[in-house]
């Protein structure tokens, strides 16, 4: 244990004094400076940054909980991201910085109106305190506790060292969003994603080692024949993930979470230019193809070495897996790119959600007038706030009957889909009027609600994703012929297109990437 305790301490010390010396010359009193990093981020550092954005605990632990469960059929969620990706380098990201956004809703307002700009902020806000948040705080205290038996050291229930680890971690990823802003974020992202990549490798890769006595290939076949079954990537129609839900909600809701959503989007919009955004998000798309090996893989090794021992408490099995495979003082090290896994996920959104209350509510709404330097004081309060209230909702995710990935992505869905649906329409139907994209919003909420939670319907939430988008856009087309105004299509870009060059290799590498897609699909889903 004190091995253990001192590789975690020391790489998390790493990670945090090279931060600070990457960024302590920056300017953190101007608003790009802030909540853009200065406009400096390269193709690296955006994937990076945007890997471990994604890739928090609530992946480790979720997912591979869910594939100890279900089996390969989850990796939809992971492999059609890069198709995501393809579409925001190649279409949307471009459009973004042509715009000169800091903010996506900044663009609803360019668009649509203040009123729009102003109801999908407040949406963001309340996404990222009540869903996202509290649940990658609990599994990352759930992959701690599990680790250092905090409850043990401490002489505590297990029930308080997971509270005591919530509002440790919590304090830890406040001081990093709140003080440091993006360039600190996505600096110390870069740093933690590139090592859960080598320590989230070694996992599955020593577990088949020891499982094959020495050879991983023997140990992958006895895997294979242990349950041949958890190989199928095709879910059957009341699996956990239909097939046919690819084509249905699951699409919207990776475009709108790769396409549109800020706490991702925000290093791209930080990127020195569209060349180093198209990169990383390309090379994002990359990485989200390799990932199932990290976060699907070892659930599935996890059912071959403990059975049916964690099917009433799926979440568990990831941090049992790592704990048995693991040298001692590997562990440490491993927990300390856990807890990064956290604290990135955990600053990222809170620099996100700060940033979009202070430039899309405070200084919009309440205070035009306020000065960069005031601006930035505001939005380092609101993620204290933030932060605060993440700490006291995290235990209450506990014991989902899904598993947490589960529960995130349902939860997700109240808010994600109804703003993808008024931002796809924005692009693509110029006819689109404020008052109809108001009206989808606020429909669109309400039917997933009552189909999701209030109602008991035998339809996959994915499929009610798919349901509720052309439900919004026949909303958006009715109240946009009966109530018509003139649409504000013009005069929306701040810079041209011989100002913003893309990458000249972005077409051929997207190609590449839907390729390797469909190939994973053809191969897997013969199994």
């Amino acid at each position: 244990m004190t091995l253990t305790l001192i590789s975690f301490v020391g790489f998390t010390l790493f990670v945090a004094w090279y931060a600070w010396k990457k960024t302590r010359k920056e300017n953190l009193c101007t608003q790009d400076g802030y909540f853009l990093g200065g406009k400096s981020l390269t193709g690296v550092v955006i994937a990076g940054s945007m890997i471990m954005t994604n890739i928090s605990t609530e992946h480790l632990v979720g997912m591979n909980g869910s594939s100890y469960k279900n089996g390969f059929i989850i990796i939809a969620w992971e492999v059609t991201s890069a198709l995501a990706l393809i579409l925001a380098a190649i279409y949307f990201v471009p459009k973004y910085l042509k715009m000169g956004l800091t903010t996506i809703p900044q663009y609803l307002e360019k668009r649509f109106d203040v009123g729009t700009r102003s109801l999908v902020a407040f949406f963001l806000l309340v996404s990222f305190a009540v869903t996202l948040l509290p649940i990658v705080l609990f599994t990352g205290a759930i992959n701690l506790e599990s680790l250092f038996e905090i409850s043990k050291l401490l002489n505590v229930t297990h029930q308080e060292g997971l509270w005591i680890t919530v509002i440790c971690v919590g304090l830890i990823g406040s001081i990093y969003a709140v003080f440091g802003g993006l360039k600190a974020v996505a600096v110390s992202d870069t740093i933690n994603g590139y090592g859960l990549m080598l320590g989230g490798v070694l996992v599955p890769l020593i577990a088949l080692f020891m499982i094959g006595n020495g050879n991983p290939i023997t140990g992958m076949a006895k895997v294979f024949t242990h349950s041949p079954e958890k190989f199928n990537v095709v879910g059957a129609k009341d699996s956990v993930l239909p097939f046919e839900t690819l084509f249905t909600g699951l699409i919207i809701n990776q475009i709108y979470f790769w396409c549109m959503n800020q706490t991702i989007l925000q290093r791209a919009l930080g990127a020195k230019n569209l060349k180093e955004a198209q990169k990383g998000l390309l090379l994002t798309g990359a990485l989200k193809l390799f990932v199932p090996f990290i976060i699907v893989l070892p659930g599935v090794l996890g059912f071959y070495y403990f059975g049916d021992a964690f099917m009433d408490n799926q979440d568990l099995v990831y941090p049992a897996l790592v704990k048995k495979v693991l040298p001692v003082g590997l562990t440490g090290v491993f927990a300390a790119i856990i807890m990064g896994a956290v604290l990135s996920t955990f600053n990222s959104v809170l620099n996100s959600a700060s940033t979009i209350f202070s430039i899309d509510i405070y200084k919009r709404i309440i205070n035009p007038s306020l000065s960069d330097k005031r601006l930035v004081r505001v939005g380092k309060i609101s993620a204290a706030v933030l932060a605060t209230s993440s700490i006291l909702t995290a235990p209450l995710v506990a014991n989902a009957p899904e598993g947490l990935f589960q529960l995130l992505q349902q939860l997700n869905g109240i808010f994600f889909i109804p703003i993808a649906s008024i931002v796809l329409a924005g692009f693509f139907f110029k006819k689109t009027t404020a008052l109809a994209a108001k009206a989808a919003l606020v429909f669109g909420l309400l039917f997933y609600i009552i189909m999701t939670f209030v109602l008991e319907v035998n339809i996959h939430f994915v499929h009610i994703w798919g349901i509720e988008f052309l439900l919004n856009c026949f909303i958006m087309v009715l109240v946009s012929y009966l109530w018509p105004s003139q649409p504000k299509i013009n005069n929306i870009f701040k810079y041209s297109d011989h100002q913003v060059k893309g990458w000249r290799y972005a077409r051929l590498v997207s190609a590449t990437l839907v390729i390797i897609t469909v190939v994973v699909y053809i191969v897997f889903g013969t199994i």
